[in-house]
């Protein structure tokens, strides 16, 4: 499991050291900061950041404002506006981009929590992906757990589990989730990796180590499968 990796722009640098360690209190990765939008794009295609807080007026000619159009034209994932003006005419140019949420210098860190897990929400919502204690971005599940998204890749999940109106999701390093959905729903968000095998269970295909006509073997445990979804799962290994 992995925290979430947010990424600073901001041409001050002791404005995003102080950002920084705020979000490495608060349980999330903080990259290292980026003081215009030339690094920030470099920083984006080798970190592959979560979210990024975006300061409106960066070093150089470009702007937050221009960096957020091309996050959104070419990587697609959520970011915070932070400007110390809040002038009708600096509000106006942000809303154009739509930001999932917005912060005004100065602000504390309950107000930099919020803002950062408001945009994670508000982000999903807006492409259709959320769950009721969860939400899906790009390669990662992220589950409400104690107040928090955590994030959790998807090529750490060994299986998931119907129990109810819950599903335990099980990692490879023993940890468990548990959301309120449905298998149905998390399936169709989920990679080509994953397979449904009965009812109850989901496994992912990269874990699998042995198969015959009643069950399959996650690194040795023991997964019942279902007759409808035998003729499936033996398809789908051919491919593998």
């Amino acid at each position: 499991m992995s925290k979430v990796k947010v990424l600073v722009v901001e041409d001050e640098v002791i404005i995003a050291d102080n950002i920084c360690d705020a979000l490495k209190d608060l349980g999330y990765e903080a990259l290292e900061p980026a003081i215009n939008y030339t690094e920030a794009l470099a920083t984006i295609e080798k970190e592959k950041p979560d979210i990024a807080i975006l300061d409106i007026q960066l070093s150089g000619k470009k702007t937050g404002i221009d960096l957020a159009r091309k996050i959104k034209e070419k990587n697609d994932f959520p970011f915070i506006f932070l400007t110390s003006n809040s002038d009708k005419h600096t509000i106006d140019l942000a809303k154009e981009v739509m930001p999932p949420a917005y912060l005004i210098k100065p602000f504390s860190k309950e107000e930099l929590y919020s803002s950062i897990e408001i945009a994670l929400h508000n982000f999903s919502n807006n492409i259709g992906n959320v769950l009721e204690d969860s939400l899906i971005i790009k390669d990662s599940l992220f589950v409400k757990n104690k107040g928090y998204f955590t994030k959790v890749s998807f090529k750490d999940i060994l299986y998931l589990k119907s129990s109810h109106v819950y599903i335990e999701i099980m990692l490879e390093d023993t940890q468990k989730f548990v959301v309120r959905t449905s298998l149905n729903n998390i399936l169709e968000s989920l990679d080509s990796s994953f397979v449904r095998v009965h009812r109850c269970y989901i496994i992912n295909t990269k874990y699998l180590t042995q198969i015959n006509h009643t069950l399959v073997k996650i690194k040795g445990e023991e997964i019942p499968v279902g007759r409808k979804y035998r003729e499936d799962i033996v398809k789908r290994i051919n491919l593998i």
